[in-house]
């Protein structure tokens, strides 16, 4: 070792050294914590969005009237439900005034190693546990039909109040919106493009607007000889099993027992396909479709409706296995 050389730290001094970091990380995100009154029990958790903005998730509001938040100061202030969103699980609250201290953001995504705090406040204080990132992937839907833009898996442990607090990176900065509705016994982080997207949505309108056609599809797989004369570019299809009077696709003349295998040109082999295509922004256009229907193959176009209330539920008929 060379005369101007430093010696290594010892340890002990780099464990000390991380240990005062992450505990920097948790005070500058407690900060932006609140502690949610909206159902029995334990309170559930939440952020400040900016101020007098407040975003959690869906489940842990059980009640839409006189809720109440605690900030990180101490301080109660009541809230109404601006709007809620549960195919992401996401929920937005106004405060009574514009208090709070917002949240800063991650300027990255999840990486798979990466340290995080998942940080709740299911009451007075601030709880924090320290885990990774164990799984990332890319956008994916939950099974209500929500779009997610990344898949986050922490591996964590999860605490009181972990659902609706914040997954923050080791400077304290947000990542995601904790969650324990997405997957059952896994800990789950909606992201951060992911809850800019939904809480935008949900503060001018109060909901999140879906594409909506009626059809109750399932995969089927066709005739060798079916793919063979049309020459198709897969084996499977979208059987027709159930159709909404009134509905889009019934007005468009879709029948029970049409087979879709096209969408847009695209081929289609599960019904996520198909409803991946209904976003907001295909509202009141026409959806080409392209069906076997007694040999044939017929060429449909569908004009998007809007997905009415019921929809934004748990009905497998709207969100799971349809368009």
């Amino acid at each position: 070792m060379s005369a101007s050389s430093s010696p290594a730290p010892a340890p002990a001094t780099v464990l000390e050294s991380l240990s005062n970091d992450l505990s920097a990380a948790v005070r500058a995100a407690s900060a932006s914590m609140v502690a949610i009154h909206a159902r029995r029990r334990i309170p559930s958790s939440g952020i400040i969005w900016r101020p007098g903005i407040v975003v959690t998730t869906h489940h842990t509001i059980q009640r839409e009237d006189n809720i109440t938040v605690t900030l990180a100061d101490g301080t109660t202030v009541g809230a109404t439900l601006a709007g809620r969103d549960p195919t992401t699980d996401l929920a937005v609250l106004r405060l009574n005034s514009e208090v709070g201290v917002p949240i800063a953001r991650a300027p990255l995504g999840a990486q798979v190693g990466q340290l995080v705090l998942a940080l709740g406040m299911p009451g007075p204080s601030v709880t924090a546990a320290l885990g990774v990132v164990s799984a990332t992937g890319g956008e994916w839907r939950t099974w209500h039909g929500g779009r997610i833009d990344q898949f986050i898996r922490l591996d964590v442990a999860i605490y009181d109040g972990f659902s609706g607090g914040a997954t923050v990176d080791a400077g304290g900065r947000l990542l995601g919106i904790n969650s324990s509705g997405l997957a059952r016994a896994s800990a789950m982080t909606i992201p951060l493009a992911t809850v800019e997207r939904v809480a935008e949505q949900l503060l001018a309108s109060g909901r999140v607007r879906r594409g909506y056609i009626g059809l109750g599809v399932q995969p089927v797989r066709l005739p060798a000889g079916v793919v063979t004369q049309h020459a198709l570019s897969q084996p499977v299809g979208l059987m027709v099993v159930s159709i909404e009077e009134g509905a889009p696709a019934h007005a468009a003349g879709v029948s029970l027992g049409d087979v879709v295998v096209t969408c847009e040109g695209t081929p289609l082999a599960d019904p996520s396909e198909l409803l991946a295509s209904l976003t907001g922004e295909r509202i009141g256009t026409p959806l080409a479709l392209r069906v076997l229907r007694a040999g044939a193959l017929v060429e449909v176009a569908v004009t998007v409706g809007e997905r009415p209330r019921r929809g934004e539920g748990a009905s497998a008929h709207d969100a799971g296995r349809n368009g």
